[in-house]
């Protein structure tokens, strides 16, 4: 399959977005190509590179793990009570989002440092739900419920709208995070899509409906998350999300059908997957790692 190609004035202000979405107010200054050789956590020809470089995969996969995750109560009042996430959203997303670059693209030596610095500011991160339940964000069985979601929110969105992945490249993708996982305190994470059924089936008693969910959603709403080109179509990608949920979890968290994706959507969805899919942006993170590792740009964006 051949990479797509847009219109020079599009295609400039993509790039300029992928390069201020990486380096936004308070942000460190990460270069991808550098130091040349250096390996990745995760390898090149990883189903991880291949998922994380579609931008819309990535949007939907990450409303998906937040809403998973807030759908657990120690999880929720971490997230809520020491997070800027309420009153200055979009730099906690922009954040996260070099994080997960960072885990997945960048040389190994930086991803450890970063990874170790999150580590330092979980340990600090203590306290109380509402219902008086003690928690830290560096509990390994809460620690391993944020790196399953994080992993069952990209796979699936990238397998339901942009490419399907068969069963032995779903299980690889869940093993491939397994160094990193473990880097950040997450020894538990599943390593394969049975593991992470089962896990969820474990955490299914201690998960709860908020009305903290909806007001994530509405910040989501009123949040310009996405660069210009894109941003008409995240309420579109908001309800993808949610529709990948398993059926269950959206019965515990209140978010019925009508919260869903028309069969219309879906399909504007899965086209707008498939596009980026193939949409090399140089001055992105994936591209930008190709090259550290001595490959063309474009290699992750050329396959059957």
């Amino acid at each position: 399959m051949k990479t797509a190609t847009l219109p020079k004035p599009l295609q400039s202000r993509l790039d300029a977005a992928a390069s201020g979405y990486a380096s936004g107010k308070g942000m460190p200054t990460v270069d991808f190509t550098a130091p040349a050789g250096e390996a990745a956590l995760a390898a090149p020809d990883s189903v991880s590179w291949r998922v994380f470089k579609n931008p819309i995969a990535l949007y939907i996969g990450g409303i998906t793990a937040v809403l998973l995750e807030l759908a657990e109560p120690r999880v929720r009042s971490g997230v809520w009570d020491h997070t800027s996430f309420r009153t200055d959203p979009l730099p906690r997303m922009q954040r996260t989002g070099l994080a997960a670059m960072m885990t997945v693209y960048g040389p190994r030596s930086a991803a450890e440092k970063m990874i170790a610095g999150v580590g330092r500011m979980h340990a600090r991160v203590k306290g109380q739900t509402p219902a008086g339940v003690a928690y830290g964000a560096s509990d390994p069985e809460l620690l391993d419920w944020v790196q399953a979601t994080a992993s069952f929110g990209f796979m699936n969105a990238y397998h339901r709208f942009v490419r399907p992945l068969s069963q032995a490249e779903r299980d690889r993708f869940y093993a491939e995070a397994a160094p990193a996982a473990k880097l950040y305190g997450a020894t538990g994470a599943p390593g394969s899509e049975a593991e992470l059924e089962a896990q969820f089936e474990a955490m299914r008693p201690k998960l709860e409906r908020s009305e903290i969910v909806f007001e994530f959603l509405d910040i989501m709403k009123r949040t310009a998350a996405l660069p210009g080109p894109l941003r008409l179509m995240q309420p579109v990608l908001m309800r993808a999300a949610i529709d990948i949920l398993p059926g269950w979890t959206r019965d515990i968290l209140g978010l019925d059908a009508s919260y869903g994706l028309k069969p219309w959507q879906t399909w504007l969805v899965a086209m707008a997957g498939k596009a980026s899919d193939r949409l090399v942006i140089k001055a992105a993170p994936p591209a930008q790692a190709c090259v550290r590792m001595g490959l063309p740009p474009e290699y992750l964006y050329r396959h059957p």
